[in-house]
């Protein structure tokens, strides 16, 4: 089965929100100090998995399996964007709204070729 470029397209962002979320959670853990270390730990464990789905979609020609990672990054980018808005870092607010915005385009491009 040839799979389409918006399907490469959505896979490639998917995996790109996942790799940067994912160094974000190690950060996370690298900077926590004992009392917070766990919840960060825990973060990093999620953010891991869904690296893994996110890279197994490339080998997955299976639109409704990249979507699921694709929205579920979504997901996650949004509310970092939210909590990046919460904390009142510009930084951390713009960089997962973009990119939640363009997995969001991506997803909808797969989603309606």
């Amino acid at each position: 089965m040839v799979m389409s470029v918006a399907f490469w397209i959505c896979v490639g962002v998917t995996i790109v929100s996942s790799l940067v979320s994912a160094g974000y959670a190690v950060a996370g853990v690298r900077a926590a100090v004992e009392n917070g270390r766990a919840a960060s730990e825990y973060a990093l464990s999620r953010s891991i998995a869904l690296v893994a789905i996110s890279i197994v979609a490339l080998f997955t020609p299976n639109i409704a399996f990249v979507a699921a990672a694709a929205l579920a990054m979504i997901v996650v980018q949004a509310l970092d964007a939210v909590i990046g808005a919460r904390s009142k870092d510009r930084t951390k607010t713009v960089g997962p709204a973009i990119t939640a915005a363009v997995n969001t385009a991506a997803l909808v491009w797969l989603l309606t070729t």
